[in-house]
């Protein structure tokens, strides 16, 4: 298991150094970068480097990236337009390709081995349409994420578009080369973690934990809803990719954790490893 973090907690502040040092005081060695303009605004070169110039010299390593998944108006909120490499109006959809390709840039100064990207947006139903939008969009991103030593991981969210079994098929029938990022509340609130693992558990590098209480996307603190994380832990070790220590990245909203949210995490990965050191 490896531990890590998405600086999503943070989405309401802009990422900084300081941001990143905190995670080293209490040993958190890998994050995920939010890629929200407001946040970490991944387009400015003067940003980037300022990042990478501090992972160099310190023991936090950059896991994962998180597609961008809205154009930012505001810095009270990370929502926006929407961008949508399934969007069936081309000039969008191309729009939204771009916009991506600036977020894999960031290899260029911080390596990362994935890109966690959306299908579409949330709630959304199986188009055939959306999914031609998507391979199209996939295609080239796919190469570029390569040739930038990256795999793109394509994110299980509510709805059908991107449900489990409709996310399978649509890797198998396009045989891109993409894998999935298993997001535990997103599974929780429709078919549940356990029977929406099964479906994608060979695919999955890496893994998105929140919890919820089964409506809504809650993103609270592992064991603050109704996800069973014993079972949960047992599942994500059983990937096949978890023979090289899956990735657990904890994907929670500041408001979600009170008090020492840090302090907290690390608590959590504590009972992980206690779930899993039971079980052998």
């Amino acid at each position: 298991m490896q531990r890590a973090v998405s600086t999503y907690l943070y989405v309401h502040q802009k990422l900084t150094p300081a941001t990143l040092a905190e995670f080293e005081r209490v040993h958190i060695p890998y994050v995920e970068l939010f890629c929200a303009q407001t946040h970490f605004n991944y387009r400015a070169p003067e940003v980037v480097r300022e990042l990478a110039d501090w992972l160099e010299e310190h023991d936090v390593a950059v896991l994962s990236l998180h597609a961008p998944t809205s154009r930012d108006f505001a810095p009270t909120r990370e929502s926006g337009v929407p961008i949508s490499i399934s969007d069936t109006e081309r000039v969008r959809r191309l729009d939204a390709v771009d916009e991506i390709n600036r977020a894999l840039d960031v290899a260029e100064r911080i390596p990362f081995r994935y890109l966690v990207l959306h299908l579409g947006a949330s709630r959304e139903g199986a188009d055939p349409r959306r999914y031609h939008a998507a391979f199209n969009s996939l295609e080239h991103l796919v190469v570029f994420a390569k040739q930038r030593g990256v795999t793109i991981a394509l994110e299980n969210t509510p709805g059908e578009l991107a449900s489990p079994t409709n996310l399978r098929h649509f890797i198998q029938d396009t045989r891109l080369d993409v894998r999935v990022c298993f997001d535990t509340g997103h599974a929780h609130m429709e078919d549940g973690v356990g029977q929406s693992f099964e479906t994608l558990r060979d695919l999955v590098v890496t893994a998105h934990l929140s919890d919820n209480h089964g409506e809504k996307d809650e993103h609270l603190l592992p064991y603050d809803g109704t996800i069973d994380w014993a079972a949960a832990v047992k599942e994500l070790n059983a990937a096949p990719a978890a023979a090289g220590g899956l990735p657990l990245v904890l994907e929670l909203k500041e408001s979600a954790v009170l008090g020492r949210p840090l302090e907290q995490i690390v608590g959590v990965f504590d009972k992980f490893e206690e779930a899993l050191a039971a079980k052998t």
